[in-house]
């Protein structure tokens, strides 16, 4: 009998993956790849379900000789390992980001005679509905929450970027490169007080109320499944904090950090130009305990940024205060830093690691923006935010078109580098 191989990416079984399998059995023996759980994230979404139960769900599928664990998106250990006649997949790979995977599963099979079975891929109404489900669940709180800590789990660095509203929520959650047969796409995103002040309109003082911020979270949360990062500001007093910990923690929310600075809010990368307040170690270590106390869950994780260097206190001032504020219970240390070279967050993260193994650091390379997240993984740094390049990028863009319409009197001009709108609410699912 000849060998097939099929490999599925799903948490549930439905009438499309069951025409695969029919079609498989066509043609012998019926092997099933079963994407782990960090190939799967890389490739399409975050599985919902164990791995141990989506092998088992397949596994209780009619006509299946066996079941494997495909650790990568792509199949060259699968096709080295099996050597199958036929690779069978639907044929929504022959295009678009799936496109470089088929390409390699044909170079693979093409060097000992093994073939593609392209099957058209299943679109109706239950189908549809299934996957609607599916997505559903990936988007509730429970399932959201942890989700922050399962990547951290995996050793990569997370990957993250602003969103400010459910449009660029979207941007965050589709957007997909393929780069030497690697998938790359953000693992959360971040929800910054700039980014959604200036959305608004205002300035970046905490004048945005926490009831409004809320409600940017629901806007992203309602069409979107990553986990989230929360930009706390301060805080504000302990008694408010403690209340804004629970209200995220019940949203779904994956973390907040806090910055330990006191008084009128200004932008950290003003650095010593405006004034700016530095909150005591005690002061600020009690507002973490305070926040840890009303947590409900393990899930939700509270990081405390430090602005030592920011505000030109010292590296030895920025090392006792992570210390400090790793023994009040933060779960995480967010390291600040104006300079557009590196330096002194490389050093910070490394003379970290030297007390503390455990504990993620997170860095927002935004003035030191030359340096790689290979490069910053490789002195412990865990999580990356990218923390304003979307609303940055949009605003010169969005000037530029109103000046242009308003010398030209019309729109022609600009039409040749706009995104058409069919293209826009395509990322727009409808039910």
């Amino acid at each position: 009998m000849s060998t097939v191989y099929t490999c599925f990416s799903t948490d549930v079984i439905h009438d499309g993956h069951l025409n695969i399998i029919n079609e498989c059995k066509k043609y012998g023996d019926v092997t099933v790849g079963v994407m782990s759980d960090a190939a799967m994230m890389q490739f399409d979404r975050f599985p919902s379900v164990s791995l141990e139960e989506r092998l088992a769900m397949v596994r209780d599928i009619p006509g299946i000789k066996d079941v494997i664990v495909q650790e990568k998106v792509l199949y060259n250990d699968v096709i080295e390992q099996l050597h199958p006649d036929y690779v069978v997949h639907g044929d929504n790979w022959c295009s678009g980001v799936l496109a470089p995977i088929r390409d390699n599963v044909e170079q693979l099979l093409s060097a000992y005679g093994g073939k593609i079975i392209d099957i058209p891929y299943t679109y109706n109404p239950a189908v549809k509905k299934i996957d609607a489900r599916v997505r559903e669940k990936l988007a509730m709180p429970e399932f959201r929450r942890g989700r922050l800590k399962k990547v951290l789990a995996m050793g990569d660095v997370v990957k993250t970027i602003e969103v400010h509203s459910g449009l660029t929520g979207l941007i965050a959650e589709k957007t997909v490169v393929e780069e030497g047969g690697e998938f790359h796409q953000f693992d959360a995103m971040w929800i910054s007080s700039l980014c959604d002040s200036t959305a608004k309109g205002k300035p970046d003082i905490e004048l945005v109320d926490m009831t409004s911020r809320f409600r940017t979270i629901d806007d992203v949360m309602e069409v979107t499944t990553k986990p989230i990062i929360f930009d706390g500001d301060t805080g504000g007093l302990t008694e408010h904090f403690v209340y804004t910990v629970r209200t995220l923690e019940r949203m779904g929310v994956s973390a907040i950090i806090i910055e330990d600075k006191v008084g009128l809010k200004k932008n950290s990368l003003f650095g010593t130009e405006v004034s700016q307040t530095q909150d005591e170690i005690p002061h600020f270590c009690e507002k973490i305990r305070a926040g840890k106390e009303v947590q409900l869950t393990d899930d939700f994780m509270i990081i405390a940024r430090i602005e030592s260097l920011i505000l030109e206190q010292g590296m030895e001032d920025a090392l006792t205060r992570a210390f400090a504020y790793v023994e009040a219970g933060a779960d995480g240390i967010m390291i600040h830093s104006r300079k557009k070279d590196p330096s002194e967050i490389l050093t910070f993260c490394d003379r970290f690691r030297e007390k503390v193994k455990d504990i993620p650091i997170v860095v927002v390379p935004t003035s030191f923006n030359t340096v790689t997240e290979s490069e910053l993984a490789a002195h412990g740094v865990n999580i990356v935010i990218y923390a304003n390049q979307l609303t940055r990028s949009a605003f010169p863009a969005m000037e530029q078109t109103a000046k242009d319409i308003l010398t030209y009197h019309r729109a022609k001009e600009v039409d040749d580098r706009l995104m058409s709108i069919k293209d826009i609410i395509s990322l727009i699912e409808e039910l």
